[in-house]
């Protein structure tokens, strides 16, 4: 294997994880089909569990292990880089274990607590099924644990291809698995619902399974490094403080970003029902559709920014350790420069086919494309809110980054219901003021955390800024385009069907007016360009080299 540059590490990482979220949600419409609406239930309740625990097995750990190993394979501390991996593997191993075991233990008394069981339900039988299915997704816990092991072990090599594969096979399998699984189980051999669901989600095991079997065959195509230097003694406790270090960091950011979600969920219902008469079962469908089913869909925009983040934090990390500054510099404005040309378009066109998209995937919504067309918005945000802090975690500031975070947070919390109120009292859409008070927390954050970077390296971001005025020009003429031609072919009162054939159609449109545009303005060639494009399919040593005005 041969190690990926920045650039083709971004673009390698941003494809898959698109194509994996593409898959993660497509399944969801014929699965849903096969087992109904108890089998929606017991599936949603039990997963959403499975990844709670997940979460709290890797704690952070697979980005430290790319940014520990980043930082000493590029002091040359080859021994270190080993041990550290083989100690923070040790500490994620025996907490998934510990995870594991408790989740089969508590399996009973989560699904007694969780559920809420609608009429015509038994409560005993959902519990009893929960439970069987919640110890099933126990399984996996292990494996996917192993497999973030090793893919933050070359992430930090800059080995993003094999990285980025695994997860597309995993998710491949599992989708396979779960489809063909549940039917079969069902209208083949008659089994419960219960059953059917089991296998589904036995399917993210075997899932995990397959790209374990992957990723430790390519770890061991990893050329051996030869020894050039004598490292300095390093101690097992020093390691440990260092994982510590970068891990709670990480920790305290992934918290921080769910609680941004979980003041919607907390204040939407309440605002909406006291102050807006609202009846309750209305407003917590408005509530799901913004804090759930929305933000599935805005995963397609945020995987280009957790794409950007995979290679990055190791690229940056290494440059930073070497005190490459220019290179740095480079770095953080090109992926700014990419995050923005990629994701703006892809929210404003989301934004114009909401009611499609939200057809084809979830039906007929009184509220759902309303306010996905703006929430969609939410993505764009995301995806530089996650850019902006993995790159204070990168050059290790991580007093600006508790502070971006906080602020945001703090303004979230103090300002949701305020602009609720205030939107109700202009006359617009009571929930839009979350929307909007999610934006600007994060805006607050990314604002922070720019400055602070702009500080502490005294790098200059006017072509970055240049660039996204183009960007937003060629995105806002492309939807005004697009706008042009609904009056000739419709995009409102489709089949399901036909939604997907539009969506098809609008995309490659859209695609097409918005390259020609960034093409004239030259905007493709300064953020993407020739230069760039060798750098997709270049996989010898990384070599970048800048210009001033990119700093």
């Amino acid at each position: 294997m041969k190690r990926d540059t920045f650039i083709r590490g971004t673009f390698i990482a941003t494809t898959c994880i698109i194509l994996t979220k593409i898959l993660g949600i497509l399944y969801v419409i014929p699965f849903y089909a096969i087992v109904g609406d108890e089998g929606v239930i017991i599936y949603g309740a039990a997963y959403n569990i499975y990844v709670i625990f997940l979460n709290i097995s890797t704690i952070g750990l697979p980005l430290a292990i790319s940014k520990l190993v980043s930082e000493y394979h590029a002091l040359g501390y080859e021994r270190t880089k080993q041990r550290t991996y083989k100690i923070a593997g040790t500490i994620m191993i025996v907490s998934s274990i510990i995870v594991t075991v408790l989740l089969f233990v508590l399996a009973p008394f989560i699904a007694t607590n969780i559920i809420s069981v609608p009429d015509g339900y038994s409560e005993a039988f959902l519990v009893s099924e929960i439970t069987n299915v919640i110890r099933v997704s126990a399984s996996a816990i292990i494996f996917v644990t192993l497999i973030s092991m090793m893919r933050g072990y070359l992430q930090g090599m800059k080995y993003i291809q094999p990285s980025s594969i695994s997860q597309v096979i995993e998710q491949a399998v599992r989708v396979v698995i779960i489809l063909v699984g549940s039917y079969t189980a069902i209208h083949i051999f008659g089994a419960t619902i219960g059953m059917a669901v089991a296998i589904a989600v036995f399917a993210a095991t075997l899932g995990s399974m397959a790209a374990y079997i992957y990723l430790k065959r390519k770890k061991k195509q990893i050329p051996k490094t030869i020894l050039h230097q004598e490292e300095p003694p390093i101690t097992r406790k020093e390691i440990l403080k260092k994982i510590a270090s970068y891990t709670i960091p990480l920790i305290i950011m992934q918290l921080i970003m769910s609680a941004f979600q979980m003041v919607g969920m907390f204040t939407i219902v309440r605002t909406l029902t006291e102050h807006a008469q609202y009846a309750i079962e209305e407003a917590a469908i408005i509530m799901n559709i913004q804090t759930t089913l929305g933000q599935k869909l805005n995963g397609i925009v945020v995987a280009i920014g957790m794409g950007v983040v995979i290679s990055l934090l190791p690229s940056l990390t290494n440059d930073y350790t070497k005190k490459d500054i220019d290179a740095v510099k480079y770095k953080i404005n090109k992926a700014l420069q990419i995050l923005l040309y990629l994701t703006i378009p892809m929210a404003v066109g989301l934004s114009f086919l909401a009611e499609p998209v939200w057809l084809m995937f979830y039906g007929e919504s009184a509220y759902g494309p309303n306010i996905f067309q703006i929430s969609v918005f939410i993505s764009l945000f995301v995806s530089l809110f996650t850019t902006v802090l993995i790159t204070l975690q990168s050059l290790s500031r991580y007093k600006a980054l508790y502070i971006a975070l906080i602020s945001g947070f703090l303004f979230n919390v103090i300002m949701n219901i305020p602009l609720m109120l205030l939107f109700h009292h202009i006359g617009l859409p009571i929930y839009l003021g979350n929307v909007v008070s999610v934006i600007i927390g994060m805006t607050i954050a990314i604002t922070i955390g720019l400055y602070d970077v702009k500080k502490h390296l005294d790098i200059k971001y006017s072509n970055t800024f240049k660039q996204a005025i183009f960007i937003v020009a060629s995105a806002l003429i492309m939807y005004v385009s697009l706008t042009g031609i609904s009056h000739f072919i419709p995009i409102t009162n489709l089949s399901r069907e036909m939604s997907i054939v539009i969506i098809a159609l609008y995309s490659i449109v859209g695609a097409c007016i918005y390259f020609i545009l960034t093409y004239i303005t030259k905007t493709f060639n300064n953020v993407i360009g020739t230069k760039l494009l060798s750098e997709i399919f270049k996989t010898k040593k990384e070599h970048l080299s800048y210009r001033p005005e990119d700093n």
